[in-house]
């Protein structure tokens, strides 16, 4: 299978070649900052409320589980991707195995 760049991959209208594969750094990355920013958001709101130590925890709890829900997120993606990778390569690999098989002239 031909590999694409990232342009014609967006916009590939038969989905051959995807584009979540070559984003998925930038898309885990994009995951991190956004616990980050939820858990310094809860973090910020609790001292304003005077509830520090509430606060901390809950910071530490998005801080955690966002994390590895992200990761766990996107490793799922990647499985699912190589599963279709694999199994693309497998379909490719039977239909020539058959084709061989079939072609009159091979048989003696």
């Amino acid at each position: 299978m031909q590999e694409r760049g990232f342009i014609s991959s967006l916009f590939d209208l038969s989905f051959e070649s995807f584009v979540t594969v070559k984003l998925i750094r930038v898309l885990y990355v994009l995951a991190l900052i956004g616990v980050l920013l939820s858990a310094v958001s809860i973090l910020v709101g609790s001292l304003a409320q005077d509830r520090t130590f509430i606060g901390l925890i809950g910071a530490v709890v998005i801080l955690c589980v966002g994390t590895l829900l992200a990761r766990v997120y996107t490793e799922i993606l990647m499985v699912v991707f190589r599963i279709a990778d694999n199994t693309s390569i497998m379909a490719h690999a039977e239909r020539d195995r058959e084709g061989i098989s079939r072609d009159p002239m091979a048989s003696g």
